[in-house]
């Protein structure tokens, strides 16, 4: 995350209104939604995730433990929970 100077990038009528509000503090403006990459997207990271998740899904309802799972995959058993019950 980068800072910039409210003066060098917003017009005075808007910075003087936010000013009202806070002032010397830093605040953090999100990107608009349209904007917005979930974590691990670009890098391909939550594709892998997601894949592992269906593999231990599928893993379990074929009568794997959630003991051996946990093992298997060095997740903790809560972890493994979260994974196979969740839809």
């Amino acid at each position: 995350m980068t800072y910039r100077k409210a003066t060098s990038v917003l017009p005075e009528a808007l910075l003087l209104e936010i000013q009202k509000y806070i002032q010397g503090e830093m605040i953090y403006i999100p990107k608009l939604d349209r904007n917005y990459k979930q974590w691990g997207v670009n890098s391909g990271e939550r594709q892998r995730i997601d894949h592992r998740n269906k593999l231990i899904k599928k893993t379990f309802k074929n009568g794997t433990s959630i003991q051996q799972l946990a093992e298997d995959y060095f997740l903790s058993i809560e972890t493994i929970k979260k994974i196979v019950y969740t839809k």
